[in-house]
């Protein structure tokens, strides 16, 4: 089905380990589309197995026509993955202007953009059009917030966001240590509330959010499976392999799965406590990704897509 208004910009979000990008994949073969990827680490190349990017396809496979350097999977693109090295800072404006970029090629195609992924804070910033504060990174200060954090813990620097600026602690990820001391960095820098600067402005897309609900007890033995699978994959070689390129304290290896991997190399635990922690942060996570979600009452939860084909049939038609 084309893309009748060249307008319409399709949103698969839920937490991790619900089946998202499958469903992508699903839909994007029956509408027409190609899909954006929006997960904070899949950006990063060489964090493949612990972030759980699809497999790139090889390039005898996709069509004659696809750049060998194109991430495509099930001969469907994927955009925004593998975008930059693990060692470089990546912002919610880079994300913005970069996923922005990709719909509008998809578009100019006469394909549906598919923006598929758990990572809130950049759905938001491409639904709401929001207009991201430019302060520049302050490396002095923060070294200086992530020691007091390694000092008194995350909830302390939370407790400092909440007095000097309580709108934006509703909004910010309390238990994220980059968005508490990202905002943190804002205020301090800039003299304005971060939640001030973060202004909306009409989008010129329009956008239909379809979130998967999972049962809870579903959803803990995806993630056991998952966990599994990474083990099987490689994941703790993958880890060496980052660490020894990179090093240790990379910010984009301060991730679930990654983090427990690297005290499992250290000696601090065993295999088996390693694989048991990340299923129970990662279990902790997509509680945190769903209390962000039911927060945005334009999403359409759902719990089987085929019956809700027609919906998406209108949506892009219309």
């Amino acid at each position: 089905m084309e893309n009748k208004e060249l307008n319409k910009v399709l949103i698969i979000l839920g937490p991790t380990a619900s089946g998202k990008s499958e469903w992508a994949v699903k839909l994007a073969s029956r509408f027409n589309g190609e899909i954006i990827s929006a997960d904070s680490r899949q950006v990063y190349r060489g964090l493949d197995i612990g972030t759980g990017k699809v497999p790139r396809g090889k390039y005898q496979e996709l069509e004659k026509n696809r750049q060998e350097d194109e991430y495509c999977y099930k001969g469907i693109k994927h955009y925004l993955i593998d975008v930059v090295e693990p060692n470089k800072d990546f912002t919610v404006v880079d994300y913005k202007r970069l996923a922005e970029k990709a719909i509008k090629e998809i578009l100019s195609r006469g394909k549906l953009p598919i923006v598929c992924g758990g990572t809130g804070l950049y759905i938001r910033a491409l639904t709401e059009n929001l207009s991201i504060p430019k302060v520049k990174i302050d490396l002095k200060l923060r070294q200086k917030l992530e020691a007091e954090m390694e000092k008194y813990g995350l909830e302390r620097l939370a407790g400092k966001l909440k007095e000097i600026d309580p709108l934006s602690a509703q909004t910010v990820d309390l238990k994220n240590p980059r968005r508490v001391i990202r905002a943190l960095e804002v205020i301090i820098n800039s003299g304005k509330s971060f939640s001030s600067q973060q202004k909306r402005k009409k989008s010129k897309y329009e956008f239909l959010e379809l979130g998967i609900k999972i049962p809870d007890q579903k959803l803990k033995e995806n993630i056991s499976k998952r966990v599994e699978k990474m083990f099987k994959q490689g994941l703790v070689e993958e880890t060496k392999k980052i660490v020894q390129k990179y090093r240790k304290g990379i910010k984009a290896l301060n991730t679930i799965g990654y983090k427990e991997v690297i005290d499992f190399l250290e000696g601090k635990i065993s295999k088996e406590e390693a694989k048991e922690k990340i299923k129970m942060n990662t279990w902790h996570y997509a509680k945190r990704q769903m209390t962000w979600f039911k927060k945005d009452k334009k999403i359409n939860w759902i719990d089987d897509f085929k019956s809700y084909s027609g919906l998406i049939d209108d949506f892009i038609s219309r």
